[in-house]
């Protein structure tokens, strides 16, 4: 399954976005079910920014939230995204 959290942020501020980001995934990379992660901007408006985690599955991420350290560095930044859903699953895995 995959997550994909949006960010509205100013191209003035992504340099810092871009290391808060980046410690936000060192962190949960280290959570069981972690498979992989992206930070993106998007091309038409680059003040859109997008954080992309694959995790083995829904409850593996959900887990991943609760530890201290992802508290202290991943939900701040998490919590600044844009309100939407974020969780996936792949739909090719559920075709026949």
């Amino acid at each position: 399954m995959f997550v994909v959290i949006r960010f509205r942020v100013a191209e003035a501020e992504q340099a810092e976005f871009a290391v808060r980001a980046q410690a936000a995934v060192d962190v949960l990379a280290q959570q069981k079910g972690f498979v992989a992660a992206q930070v993106g901007r998007n091309v038409d408006d680059p003040e859109l920014l997008a954080l992309n985690l694959e995790w083995e599955n829904v409850g593996s991420y959900r887990r991943a939230l609760s530890p201290y350290d992802v508290k202290l560095t991943a939900v701040p930044l998490l919590s600044q995204a844009i309100d939407e859903p974020t969780a996936y699953e792949d739909l090719a895995a559920m075709l026949p």
